[in-house]
């Protein structure tokens, strides 16, 4: 790992990704989450101040780059709740099927290299009758602002781990097995390839 993936990265997304608005998604998403919950790319743990303690059992967290996890566990002993972070691909989770209340993906999706295997895997541990909560940034619907997330995708994903500006948010959930209960469409603030925003829950279809 060189020394920008090791020092710089985990900074620069903990800053981007911790920004007034994002946090404000956040804040709207992650209270609903319940029982034993899975977060998929907990990251540094900016989720973590948003679960209500009286509605969540355990956080389980995965992600693949242990450099951020530091942040998490610290931010983890905050909450008063049992947060367990794991190093791993969220293609292997390892869990047995039908293992968790609730998932947690938010800002995920747009970095994991095959969006549609991962989602399939959320869809095996979840038990039956469980919900994916999800927001995440992706495909524009404008014309215009699709282009640019075209053109600047190239160097964006490489200076942002990976990042992807225009992934279909709605087409990977229902590639991955999920059918949306509900979900907000906009534009948060900022620059618009990106900011389009697709916020909600889903259940296995």
């Amino acid at each position: 790992m060189n020394f920008y993936d090791r020092l710089i990265l985990p900074r620069l997304l903990d800053c981007l990704c911790g920004l007034p608005d994002i946090t404000a998604e956040r804040a709207k998403l992650v209270p609903r989450a319940h029982g034993r919950v899975l977060e998929i790319g907990i990251g540094t743990g900016l989720n973590l101040p948003h679960y209500d303690a009286g509605k969540v059992q355990q956080v389980h967290g995965v992600d693949p780059a242990p450099q951020m996890q530091k942040k998490a566990l610290q931010r983890a002993a905050r909450t008063g709740i049992a947060v367990e972070t794991v190093p791993l691909m969220v293609e292997q989770i390892g869990a047995a099927a039908a293992s968790y209340d609730c998932v947690v993906c938010t800002f995920t999706l747009c970095t994991i290299a095959d969006g549609v295997s991962a989602l399939r895997e959320m869809r095996r541990v979840l038990k039956p009758g469980g919900e994916l909560l999800f927001c995440e940034h992706g495909r524009a619907p404008d014309a215009g602002v699709r282009r640019w997330q075209q053109r600047l995708n190239p160097v964006w994903g490489r200076i942002a781990g990976g990042c992807q500006l225009h992934r279909d948010v709605p087409q990977l959930l229902k590639d991955g097995g999920f059918r949306v209960q509900e979900m907000e469409r906009k534009y948060l603030p900022g620059p618009r390839p990106w900011t389009y925003l697709y916020a909600g829950s889903a259940v296995a279809a």
